[in-house]
């Protein structure tokens, strides 16, 4: 509850900074209501298994069924400054208890210990806009955003409860596994351990200079007390997650297309897995990196996000990620390094361009010391076969997302998975996806 104050009182000091009149900037929102609900149906049948442990996908069939409902509130205090509140529910479970993938399946179900639907508080943050100019652009209504107009030039404070993955490693074509890609690792940067709790929310603020061609981003955030853990650690002094993000929005023959640079600073109460391989050799146990666990510990790395229009209707997108592989997998998931990369194209060309189809290969793969550690029957809070015989973790995913009403959208999506969470012997796996996704919005 500290943490909460401290930032609430934070949050009600910017609002005091708001001295501009309401906007008279026509049209603009003072306030806005949008609703998102998300159901996913998961599928994969029997694959070759050489051995299976606690922390493995299953080999035998299984099937799983993930649910979303969103409330996304939007209200304008000042011209220049807005208040966002998202009440949630979710329910479902996935596959073998979301275990046994670095790259997980399906974006919207994270590792809670319950598949009954329960209702939180996603998002309540407030963000305060400084211009530098008085140009203005023009911004359309929208989920956690307020119809009217910006500050082109603008400084901006963000500070409250959100995902860090709302303002860093955007993506046009591979962002949002409610309408794109499914995959943890391909939706963001599966090798950025972000700060987030169980559900992929945290307690924070952001600072971005935005300019008419580039921007540059800071953020920190409060980490979770434990891997995977639900309550965050207030010792906001020793333990957060530090972003900076610089963004190049370009153009080439008017299609256009961006370049983001990521750098995080992750500090954790988190474990080592060379410390790990060390206690077990003597010991005689199983290595477990949760026994090396100290407050303060850094893990950091650097990911790269770009998209390019190629055509009014086709796009690409590539992403690269990295971190020192050393230390525990501890807020997202088990990636040390990743390729990923795809094209995305509308249905204009077929006189659907609400459509959308869209295939991409992702490849992981994780640290010497990591593979050592979960060889030697390590296991992380989501991978841990017993064993392991190390190869890298591809997964190829084609999606076509179809608007059938308005607001109303079914999505087919299929996946194939070689080497399951980095192991020569088990896999390939296939996985099929129905999805539905409505969204309605109300000024």
């Amino acid at each position: 509850m500290k943490l909460k104050k401290l930032f609430l009182v934070a949050a009600s000091f910017m609002s005091c900074l708001a001295l501009q009149a309401l906007a008279q900037d026509a049209p603009a929102e003072k306030w806005n209501l949008h609703y998102q609900a998300t159901s996913i149906g998961d599928y994969h049948g029997a694959f070759p298994s050489l051995y299976s442990g606690p922390y493995s996908l299953q080999p035998r069939p299984e099937h799983d069924v993930s649910l979303t409902t969103t409330l996304f509130l939007g209200v304008r205090l000042a011209r220049n400054t807005q208040f966002y509140v998202d009440p949630e529910v979710a329910g479902g479970r996935g596959f073998s208890g979301v275990n046994g993938l670095a790259n997980a399946t399906n974006g919207e179900l994270p590792r809670v210990a319950s598949a009954t639907p329960k209702p939180y508080f996603a998002r309540g943050y407030i963000t305060q806009d400084f211009a530098l100019g008085d140009e203005r652009e023009d911004v359309s209504s929208d989920e956690n955003q307020l119809a009217g107009s910006r500050p082109v030039k603008r400084y901006s404070v963000t500070i409250g409860r959100f995902t860090v993955t709302d303002f860093f490693d955007n993506n046009k074509y591979t962002h949002d596994p409610r309408t794109q890609f499914m995959g943890w690792g391909v939706m963001y940067n599966g090798a950025w351990d972000y700060p987030a709790d169980t559900r992929g929310y945290t307690w924070g603020w952001v600072h971005e200079l935005h300019m008419r061609q580039w921007s540059l981003r800071y953020g920190s955030a409060a980490e979770p007390k434990v891997a995977n853990g639900s309550r965050f650690d207030r010792r906001l002094f020793r333990d957060r997650g530090d972003m900076v993000e610089g963004e190049r929005r370009y153009a080439i023959h008017d299609h256009p297309g961006s370049v983001r640079l990521l750098g995080f600073l992750l500090h954790s109460d988190s474990g080592n897995y060379a410390d790990a391989l060390q206690l077990s050799q003597k010991t005689g146990a199983r290595p477990d990196v949760t026994a090396t666990r100290r407050i303060g510990t850094l893990k950091y790395g650097a990911g790269v996000s770009a998209e390019q229009e190629l055509a009014k209707d086709v796009g690409v997108f590539l992403r690269l990620g990295w971190n020192d592989g050393k230390t525990e997998s501890f807020a997202f998931t088990a990636i040390d390094r990743l390729v990923s990369s795809g094209v995305s194209v509308t249905g204009s060309r077929w006189k659907r361009p609400e459509d959308v189809a869209a295939t991409e290969l992702t490849v992981s793969g994780i640290s010497g010391v990591h593979a050592s550690y979960l060889a030697h029957g390590g296991y992380d809070f989501l991978i841990g076969d017993g064993a392991l015989r190390y190869g890298k973790e591809a997964a190829w995913e084609s999606y076509y997302n179809a608007r059938v009403l308005p607001g109303f959208f079914v999505s087919f999506d299929l996946q194939h998975y070689s080497n399951p969470a980095y192991n020569q012997d088990r896999g390939p796996v296939w996985i099929s996806s129905l999805r539905l996704h409505l969204e309605l919005g109300k000024k």
